[in-house]
């Protein structure tokens, strides 16, 4: 009896063994994706939240999923890269949404718009307000699949070779400017230039153009813009909280067993929250370095600041109007907006101006 029982639970062991090798090798399949950034490898803040997020999914799936960071180009031209993962040529792109507000609006959205949401209300908006089903629901429509992916917090006003002491000095100016922000600045006299990071110093260099935003001092400093404009304005109303975005193609997140789903959204997540803490721990010491350098800090004129909000609450009735997606998505953006900003000006704001009024202090 005592041989005849241990043969009946061996035999029943070994057929729960062959059944069990096959349900996690199907949990845990070996996945290869490619991935275009939509930044240069030099770019360490930005190009490194691909990577990071590489890692993370990497080391989650003991390297059973890999993706492979390429720089901008490398695979497909940068203005390409979102119809390229759309029609599948490529898995996943890293880049900001906003580059293809061409196509429809409501791209930018995911990004940043002139006079949006700052990172924290960016992040607080997609995690906690419904962004990311929100903007899913529209990227879906482009056979896309989105996460937030970095922010970079506000950014800068741009290199100027001039200095500008009013929207009579913006007329004509060629400036290099991605997403909305160029529309509404166009609104205001300047000749929008779409040109990516790699290419703005030679273009300044040469007086292609004649004013260019990137991001703010760290990455600003990396390129060498101080070196060929000497006017650095501030602020960057036009990206008040950019988000960047990992895009991947619709079918292939469909693919993908429901645990890789989750480590992708959560690698999405870290690679989020460690640029903008990245962005906020550099900038602070690149910014001493380009003042030190030469470069000449200037705010925005109160009449530009006044028009470009002007442009922009046009722009956006008028986009309402004859965007139904852009419509919903900014609703809900700008509502929640005002309530951000109420919260900020009672707290946030206090607290800030009190620590900045007494810095001198020490």
């Amino acid at each position: 009896m005592k041989r005849r029982n241990f043969l009946s639970t061996a035999a029943v062991g070994t057929l729960a063994a062959g059944l069990a090798a096959p349900a996690i090798a199907q949990t845990a399949p070996k996945i290869s994706w490619r991935l275009t950034s939509g930044f240069p490898k030099a770019l360490d803040t930005i190009y490194g939240a691909a990577e990071e997020f590489a890692k993370i999914v990497s080391d989650a799936t003991d390297g059973n999923f890999q993706i492979q960071p390429f720089p901008a180009g490398e695979i497909v031209p940068m203005p390409e890269a979102a119809d390229a993962v759309g029609a599948g040529t490529v898995e996943i792109t890293h880049t900001a949404s906003y580059y293809y507000w061409g196509k429809n609006a409501a791209y930018a959205l995911g990004t940043a718009v002139p006079f949006g949401l700052n990172a924290r209300g960016m992040n607080a908006w997609y995690y906690h307000g419904g962004g990311i089903d929100m903007m899913n629901t529209f990227y879906n429509k482009e056979g896309l699949h989105v996460f937030p992916g970095g922010n970079t917090g506000v950014q800068m006003g741009g290199w100027w070779r001039k200095e500008i002491t009013s929207v009579a000095d913006l007329q004509g100016v060629k400036m290099r400017i991605g997403g909305m922000g160029g529309k509404v600045m166009e609104a205001l006299g300047v000749v929008p230039q779409q040109i990516p990071g790699g290419d703005i110093y030679p273009a300044l260099e040469r007086g292609t153009i004649d004013a260019a935003e990137w991001v703010g001092p760290y990455d600003d400093e990396k390129l060498g813009l101080n070196r060929v404009a000497p006017y650095y304005y501030y602020p960057g109303f036009w990206e008040g909280g950019p988000t960047l975005n990992f895009m991947i193609n619709l079918a292939k997140w469909n693919e993908l067993p429901k645990s890789y789903q989750a480590i992708v959204a959560t690698a999405a997540a870290t690679a989020n929250l460690s640029m903008l803490a990245k962005y906020d721990y550099k900038n602070p010491a690149a910014l001493r370095s380009l003042i030190a350098g030469g470069a000449q800090l200037r705010p925005y004129p109160e009449d530009v600041m006044v028009k470009a909000f002007e442009a922009s609450n046009a722009l956006y009735a008028q986009l309402s109007a004859e965007n139904a997606d852009f419509k919903t998505i900014f609703e809900s953006q700008q509502a929640y907006r005002n309530e951000a900003n109420l919260w900020n000006q009672v707290a946030e704001y206090t607290y800030d101006t009190f620590m900045i009024r007494n810095r001198p202090r020490g």
